[in-house]
């Protein structure tokens, strides 16, 4: 049912439970994984150019831990095949595309699952993608109380 399962990581603590969530699925049906990392090219863009550089450079880093995360949790199933990719560019497009190059059949993806009256004006990565893509998405919701990644030493 599933060949090619696409993994759109940010390195939260939500899309590490996208990544197990996932990768059992894939488990489930010997599919070939596909972890994504997009650089938001619009906040590179949107950065003062004294600081553009040091950006870029911590974006590149998130994102090199983000697939490392996948890679070691994909090590620990050791049946699928890991394929990773580092795009730039609007993140909801980019995983779309990616997903659509790549014939997956399910994309999967963290959401910090914001709630209350913000919710729906807010909007997010996750809910493009699930309103873009023609392929079902998986979205993982941050449980409470889990560690956020992203604020550790903030």
């Amino acid at each position: 049912m599933f060949d090619t399962v696409v993994i759109a990581t940010d390195g939260s603590g939500s899309a590490e439970r996208a990544v197990e969530a996932a990768l059992d699925l894939a488990a489930r049906f010997d599919a070939t994984v596909h972890g994504l990392y997009v650089v938001d090219a619009g906040e590179v863009e949107a950065t003062p150019e004294e600081v553009r550089e040091a950006l870029e450079r911590a974006l590149a880093t998130t994102g090199g831990r983000a697939l490392s995360f996948i890679r070691e949790a994909a090590d620990a199933e050791a049946d699928e095949e890991l394929i990773t990719a580092v795009r730039q560019g609007d993140p909801a497009d980019e995983i779309c595309k990616y997903a659509n190059e790549h014939d997956a059949d399910v994309i999967a993806s963290g959401t910090r699952g914001r709630h209350g009256e913000h919710g729906f004006l807010l909007g997010s990565v996750a809910e493009e993608v699930v309103r873009q893509a023609p392929m079902p998405v998986l979205t993982v919701r941050q449980l409470e109380g889990d560690p956020n990644p992203e604020r550790e030493g903030v």
